[in-house]
């Protein structure tokens, strides 16, 4: 069993408050759990600021290389939305014998 966790820290665009940044926010975590429904997502970091957000993600697998793919992906769909700016990605993996 392998666990793969993607931390993506977003800098967001014309935010000027945090009902705003919950208007960016909600949606895409909202598309990642669309688009992939085995992973977990959630707004885990940078609660307090207007135009910065962190974003979790988690999934479960019995491959490294399914892990992967599926965090790359996630990656890939954050990088390409042109409202935010993906400033750095850090991907972790965890087996069972960790």
């Amino acid at each position: 069993m392998y666990v793969g966790a993607l931390t993506l820290d977003i800098l967001l665009g014309d935010v000027h408050s945090l009902k705003q940044k919950r208007s960016v926010v909600r949606p895409l975590i909202a598309e990642l759990q669309r688009r992939y429904p085995s992973i977990a997502v959630a707004e885990t970091g940078h609660l307090d600021l207007h135009r910065r957000a962190e974003v979790g993600v988690a999934v479960v697998s019995a491959s490294a290389g399914n892990c992967r793919e599926v965090l790359d992906a996630c990656e890939r769909m954050v990088a390409f939305r042109p409202e935010i700016e993906l400033l750095s990605a850090r991907q972790r993996l965890y087996n069972d014998e960790d």
